[in-house]
């Protein structure tokens, strides 16, 4: 009797399988529109804590992301010379993002915002108002006060919040372009805590949910995803592997797996078993 063995295919038949089936429109992700902006990169990445900048850049490059946060509080935009990680970024591939990271009070969260669109001409923030040093868990009355005054003031706002679907919901009111709940502490990579609180906010939500913070490998992303999650947006989870560029490419597959998963219909679960094979017509 023989055995038959499969021939592995070779790399350019096994590339032209792959080349097809990324072009197949039922693999496709749609792309995620936030505000005036369309995205094909549901993934957004901060640009902190990485050894060094250009490990930072491959990193942006295999993840595939499109938007970037800048903590205007480490650079100095007025220095073109200085060199920052912020020169490193290309503008012309990357939406900056400046975040308002170290702000306590709605004034100063306000402030800096305004500082970003007099120097570098950003209308966008990532609006952060931290109510507590050790957790990072943000002022959700601060922050409240801050969102309603940047909207009215123009700024396209994308306010960090824990998993408070209450306000979520009342930051979306104030015209919040998108929510950014947290899946764990900031830094923690604990993954996703709380999934029946995501999922009510995703439920709820009529802007983009972006979970932002806590994740710290693919399958915390994956998780994000398959909730509901319009994206997530991450920074430790990579800066700080012990190989960026590649958990970056991680990442990137897992958003897009999650998201796949999340619009196929997963399987309902059930208490026992269901055989794969059906027992009518079998050979007696």
């Amino acid at each position: 009797m023989t055995t038959a063995t499969a021939t592995p295919p070779d790399s350019a038949t096994a590339q032209s399988a792959t080349q097809h089936s990324t072009k197949d429109p039922a693999f496709a992700v749609e792309p995620l529109r936030i505000a005036n902006r369309t995205f094909t990169s549901r993934l957004i990445l901060g640009s902190g804590k990485y050894t060094d900048n250009d490990a930072m850049v491959r990193s942006f490059e295999a993840a595939g992301t499109e938007m970037v946060t800048v903590a205007l509080r480490r650079v100095s935009l007025s220095d073109p010379d200085e060199n920052a990680y912020i020169h490193h970024i290309d503008p012309d591939k990357y939406l900056f993002l400046p975040n308002t990271a170290g702000c306590y009070t709605a004034d100063d969260a306000v402030r800096t915002a305004r500082l970003a669109r007099e120097l570098g001409g950003w209308n966008w923030v990532k609006l952060e108002v931290i109510g507590d040093k050790e957790t990072l868990f943000p002022d959700n009355g601060e922050l409240l006060k801050a969102t309603e005054t940047l909207v009215a003031e123009g700024f396209v706002v994308l306010p960090y919040t824990n998993d408070d679907p209450v306000v979520c919901k009342k930051l979306a009111e104030l015209g919040a372009a998108a929510v950014m709940p947290l899946g764990a502490p900031i830094g923690s990579g604990m993954g996703i805590r709380n999934p029946a609180n995501l999922r009510i906010i995703i439920e709820q939500a009529s802007v983009p949910v972006i979970v932002d913070a806590g994740v710290g490998t693919a399958s915390d992303a994956a998780v994000a995803m398959e909730l509901g999650a319009d994206g997530v947006l991450m920074n430790t989870g990579i800066a700080c592997a012990a190989d960026p560029v590649r958990m970056a490419r991680a990442m990137k597959l897992a958003v897009e797996a999650g998201w796949l998963a999340a619009h196929s219909g997963r399987i309902q679960k059930k208490l026992y078993a269901t055989a794969s094979s059906p027992e009518t017509g079998l050979i007696e």
